[in-house]
């Protein structure tokens, strides 16, 4: 990938990003806060460990692209994260900061090879997309525990039972 491409890339696979991150904001707040603990499955997170996992995981992600490298540290929830509310408050101080690291990299690093864990080696700019799916994927499970909390699912590509579609005005 060249360095121009991977400008372009930035801009298309963040911009789908920015446009994800009210969706998973949305989905998480719409989460009673009496169902920290649900778990569909013995097997499964909790609530509160999903929606976590979630968030920590965009900025971690963010932050390995602007940053060149991932880190290995222990991404489990932090005991002051103990309310969704907390959560979408770190979320939305530390989302941001990430991003504005990531807008100022120079094109050669966008295009640059990253090593994600002896895994796959691909362009730095191309984590936004895996990025991306990790994200839709969790959020997708986050949806069937509102729907198992008794919780209203908010319209996520298109309306819900609880959410219809509504066209713009």
């Amino acid at each position: 990938m060249t360095p121009e491409q991977a400008q372009f890339a930035l801009g298309m696979l963040l911009g789908a990003f920015e446009n994800e991150t009210p969706v998973t904001r949305k989905v998480i707040a719409a989460m009673p806060e009496n169902q920290t603990s649900l778990k569909p499955h013995e097997k499964s997170m909790s609530a509160l460990d999903l929606a976590w996992h979630i968030v920590s995981s965009e900025v971690w992600f963010v932050q390995g692209i602007a940053n060149s490298e991932f880190s290995q540290e222990e991404s489990k929830r932090p005991a002051e994260m103990d309310s969704f509310a907390k959560i979408l408050a770190w979320y939305d101080r530390e989302l941001p900061a990430a991003l504005a690291k990531l807008k100022t990299l120079p094109p050669e690093k966008l295009a640059a090879e990253l090593d994600f864990f002896g895994i796959v080696k691909m362009p730095a700019v191309a984590y936004l997309g895996l990025l991306n799916s990790h994200s839709v994927h969790h959020r997708g499970q986050f949806s069937v525990y509102l729907r198992l909390a008794g919780a209203k699912v908010p319209s996520i590509y298109g309306g819900s039972a609880d959410e219809p579609f509504q066209a713009p005005a």
